[in-house]
């Protein structure tokens, strides 16, 4: 007997939850691709996804992944040959600095570690050095979805700023868009990726690169760039299939339509504030548990964490045994540990990552703890016995 039997919870962090709203937008026949309904409302996702990213200028969209977004800010931007500073905080800035290296770009890189954020008088440092300013760009996530930092991306642009430096800033969003607070053309930031699948609340097959007048000067000396990761045409396209450089990704179109109405419904300055306090009762849980067991955030400042996915460690490989019994008695999914982060003698195993992005609330997430607290019971793990109801507190009080 098992108590999974039921609707089954994928909280891993990325690809989310779908609303059914967005799975019934999908549901449907085949549209005309060439006139009518489908090109209106590829017209009209432009303006929303620029008030998510909160910028008046651009944005170039993708039939891809977030790799593919990847690929397409660094070939409109850059040639080889050229430097940019990598600031890794995780898997994601570095494997964004492993593409640019094999497409012959050179990449400086400053690694933070697994539990850092990033150290802006470092960052300062390798500014000051490069006098000639080789630098072409600074890559940096907002939020690495394997260790969970959220990075200080308007202090990064003041570094740049201070050190008078020419460079542009790139940020990777596709952990975090519409989950943490952002807002590109404030906090100075050149460049922009996300994809669909996380806080969009779309499934995977699209991806999304916002630019500003600056980025797109770069373009104009590019080398690098290609015909079909060309952001211009897309971006303000003279025909409609320009969007896409071929056929529209149509079905992804009617849902991420959908989930952009359920977010101007609630309104982003609310969709953030729900992760937020959903992000809180998380951590309330999982410091209680570590009062008296191994149970430890990965990211020790309550600041520098993540509002759409938190990694912990509990310790002794007991993250696999968590997500092992999840699966099989609670009927929920948790997020396997990504490179890098890894417990005492190299063990991946004492990790586990909870997703709490996008379509989530707060029975979804109480129920996710409440049923963590009861597998580290069955399996005694030892923990403090008390931590859903701190999570509890944190949701009383909004």
């Amino acid at each position: 007997m098992s108590l999974a039997n039921g609707r089954h919870y994928l909280a891993i962090p990325g690809p989310s939850v779908m609303p059914d709203r967005v799975l019934q937008a999908m549901h449907r026949p085949a549209p005309n691709i060439y006139t009518g309904e489908m090109v209106e409302l590829t017209h009209s996702l432009v303006p929303d996804l620029k008030a998510i990213a909160r910028t008046k200028h651009h944005v170039a969209m993708y039939i891809a992944n977030g790799h593919g977004a990847w690929e397409a800010a660094l070939v409109n931007t850059l040639s080889r040959g050229d430097t940019i500073l990598i600031l890794g905080t995780g898997r994601f800035c570095l494997g964004w600095g492993e593409m640019a290296k094999a497409m012959g770009i050179d990449c400086q890189i400053i690694d933070f570690g697994q539990r850092s954020d990033i150290d802006m008088e470092q960052v300062a440092a390798a500014l000051a050095a490069d006098t000639a300013h080789k630098i072409k760009a600074v890559l940096a996530v907002q939020v690495d979805t394997s260790t969970s930092v959220r990075n200080d991306i308007p202090a990064l642009r003041q570094t740049l700023d201070a050190a008078g430096h020419p460079a542009l800033l790139f940020s990777d969003n596709i952990a975090c868009l519409a989950c943490d607070e952002f807002h590109m053309d404030d906090w100075g930031v050149d460049v922009m990726v996300t994809g669909s699948q996380k806080g969009l609340m779309t499934p995977p097959g699209m991806a999304f690169v916002f630019f500003n007048d600056k980025a797109d000067e770069a373009r104009a000396k590019a080398n690098l760039v290609t015909p079909y990761w060309d952001w211009r045409p897309r971006s303000a396209p003279d025909e409609y299939y320009r969007y896409f450089n071929g056929t529209a990704p149509t079905h992804h179109l009617f849902g991420l339509r959908t989930a952009l109405d359920m977010i101007k419904e609630e309104g982003l300055e609310n969709v953030w504030a729900r992760h937020a306090t959903l992000a809180r009762a998380v951590w309330a849980a999982v410091e209680v548990w570590g009062q008296a067991g191994p149970t430890r955030p990965n990211i020790a400042a309550e600041q520098k964490r993540s509002h759409a996915v938190t990694t912990v460690n509990f310790g002794e490989g007991n993250g696999q045994r968590l997500r092992d019994w999840m699966t099989a008695n609670a009927g929920v999914t948790l997020g396997i540990p990504l490179g890098g982060v890894e417990g005492a003698g190299g063990r991946k195993e004492d990790y586990l990552r909870i997703g709490h992005m996008g379509h989530v609330n707060a029975h979804m997430v109480l129920g996710l703890l409440a049923n963590l607290q009861a597998g580290m019971a069955a399996m005694q793990i030892p923990h403090g016995p008390t931590g859903l109801e701190a999570a509890i507190n944190v949701i009383a009080e909004g």
